[in-house]
């Protein structure tokens, strides 16, 4: 974990006593918590205030946590978001992502585990995961500026979260090659794949393109390989 910055973290929680829990553990490990305890808060501070990561509970008094995601996403907010629920159900674990979530933890949930995916989720945006590399990619008609860490089409930037960011970029620099679930698990999400099964890579794969496809159902850019896996074309 880097330790030259210190990164700032906002919850969105109305249970007083896990709000507690996650300020009181995120503020030991040295981050920069703020905690609000409604969906409208939690919209009016990220939007004013851009933490650099978001732990989001799916259920609010005034909202679901789903519907803030979705605002959230659609307003340009690109950084790491971090769903809380209690539902076990696979169901809304795919509902998360699909709307733009990084990632999902279902309580009760030990701190320890937390600590781990939000350093993971840092580490992938911010650190040493994340590509600073001053250098263009090209695919199709998609700009990949590494310098920048963002993709554009036409000068319109398409606003990926990190991981579809990094899923993207990982495999434009080894465009035509045919990546596994379970590599690119591996490759994107590292040690830290162990809190995840190849149904979530396949989750981002189908938010990538609809963000990069000019006809998502008929993909020319993020290629499916039948029975093997993905690439990019090249």
């Amino acid at each position: 974990m880097e330790t030259q910055r210190t990164y700032r973290i906002l919850t969105v929680e109305d249970d007083p006593s896990v709000a507690q829990g996650l300020v009181e553990s995120l503020s030991t490990e040295g981050f920069d918590v703020h905690c609000e305890a409604t969906a409208a808060a939690g919209i009016e501070w990220a939007l004013n205030c851009s933490p650099h990561l978001i732990i989001l509970d799916v259920r609010l008094p005034d909202g679901s946590g789903f519907d803030v995601l979705r605002q959230l996403r659609a307003r340009g907010l690109r950084q790491p978001i971090l769903m809380l629920t209690v539902q076990a159900e696979e169901i809304d674990r795919v509902l998360g992502l699909e709307l733009g979530a990084d990632d999902y933890l279902v309580k009760p949930f030990l701190i320890r585990e937390l600590l781990a995916r939000v350093r993971a989720l840092l580490r992938r945006a911010y650190g040493a995961l994340s590509s600073a590399e001053a250098e263009l990619l090209y695919v199709d008609d998609l700009l990949v500026d590494l310098t920048r860490a963002c993709v554009s089409r036409d000068g319109a930037d398409l606003r990926l979260t990190p991981t579809e960011y990094r899923l993207l970029v990982h495999m434009t620099r080894r465009a035509g090659q045919v990546f596994s679930r379970e590599q690119l698990l591996r490759a994107i999400w590292g040690d830290d794949g162990e809190f995840h099964d190849e149904n979530t890579v396949s989750v981002h794969i189908r938010r990538l393109r609809e963000k990069v496809e000019h006809d998502p159902s008929n993909p020319q850019i993020v290629l499916t390989v039948p029975s093997l896996g993905y690439r990019v074309a090249g």
